[in-house]
Order: C-alpha cells, then structure tokens, then sequence
C-alpha cells in the first residue's frame, strides 16, 4: 500500500487517480497509524515552505515519517514541493526542512523577463544517473512544473535528472538511498508521469 499523506497542502486527487489508472493501490491519510503501515509513502505538497513544515509537524506527522524514511527505509517519494521538504531549508522560510537529502531549495532570480516566475508548464528532463525511478524513461521526456523555487543539490550524487530554465539548470528529481523527490508534477505528466509512478509502485 502507498500511503498518500495529507497533511492539508497537495493536489491529492489527481495522484490518487493517477494511481487508480495505473492499478495501483494506495490510500490519502493523515493518520500515523497508518502511515507507519505502508510500504511506500507521497509526499505531495502545493503552498509555502514554512507552512507546510509546521502543519507536518503540528499534526504529529514528522516523527512517523523520519521514522518510515530514515529508520524503516522504505521508498519515499516527494513531489513538487514535496521534494523542496526533503531539502535542509529554504529562501521560502526559516525554518529547517526534513533534511533526508543535503540540498538547498533556492528562489528563481533572472534579469530577462522572458523567463517568468514562476516557471510553469511543460520542460524537458535530462538523465544524470540512472535510477529506478527513471526506469525506461525515453530520451526527451517531458514533464508539468509550477514552482517559483528550485532544488540545488549539494552533492551531486544525489541528483538523477535536470532541467534547464532560462540560463539555470535545476535539480529536477534528486535521490539518496530509498528517498526520492521530483520538481514536476508526474500526476499532471501524462504518459511520461505515468511512467514514473509505476517504477514507484515497483521499487
């Protein structure tokens, strides 16, 4: 069972559809009970960084997902900002992320208008590692982003995929050991969100 978390900020819906489409069972919870059950554990996020760590921790929530990710070790996926959480802070706040992965997550800052932030829509990932994750991914997949703050990794082992926008190139999925994150939505990717979820579902 994957274990969807709500802690009141994620687009839930769609990723437990997502699921239902690709025949894969989970479950939206907020209860650690049953959090501490799953075999594999979401994090989805849309909101402020600050926000989202406080309404993690008030709802008892932290200590059973440290737990499932650093003690259990089963796989753990966050996405959008959900994977700026697994970081160890933010430009977005002042409080400490979760830290399961040393990087930074950075505001997008460009001279040239042409870029607006935030970036939204469809861009073009590049495979930097191979990963479970990013199984069978063809050359020139591309994926849904909405997001005004990018992931730097600091080290760069920890990075699996990457994006260009304007004159950067972001982390866009990241990895260490059973933890994975990705910028983009998968469950607004189509074929190539899809894709990903299913290596998900079978790591």
């Amino acid at each position: 069972m994957i274990s969807i978390v709500n802690y009141g900020m994620g687009n839930l819906g769609s990723i437990y559809n997502m699921f239902k489409k690709i025949k894969v069972e989970s479950e939206i919870t907020s209860d650690p009970k049953e959090i501490d059950k799953a075999k594999k554990i979401l994090l989805p996020g849309v909101g402020s960084f600050d926000t989202a760590i406080i309404k993690i921790r008030e709802m008892g929530l932290k200590e059973i997902l440290d737990k499932k990710a650093l003690i259990d070790k089963i796989p753990f996926l966050g996405i959008c900002l959900g994977m700026q959480l697994l970081t160890d802070s933010s430009e977005e706040g002042v409080l400490e992320g979760l830290g399961y992965i040393h990087a930074k997550t950075i505001k997008f800052r460009f001279q040239d208008d042409n870029f607006k932030v935030p970036h939204m829509g469809w861009n073009l990932v590049k495979q930097v590692r191979p990963s479970p994750l990013t199984e069978n991914l063809p050359a020139g997949s591309r994926f849904y982003f909405v997001h005004s703050y990018y992931v730097k990794v600091e080290n760069e082992e920890s990075s699996i995929l990457k994006t260009n926008y304007g004159n950067l190139e972001f982390d866009s999925a990241i990895n260490r050991e059973n933890i994975w994150g990705t910028q983009f939505h998968p469950e607004k990717s189509h074929k190539y969100g899809m894709k990903l979820l299913e290596n998900f579902a079978k790591i």
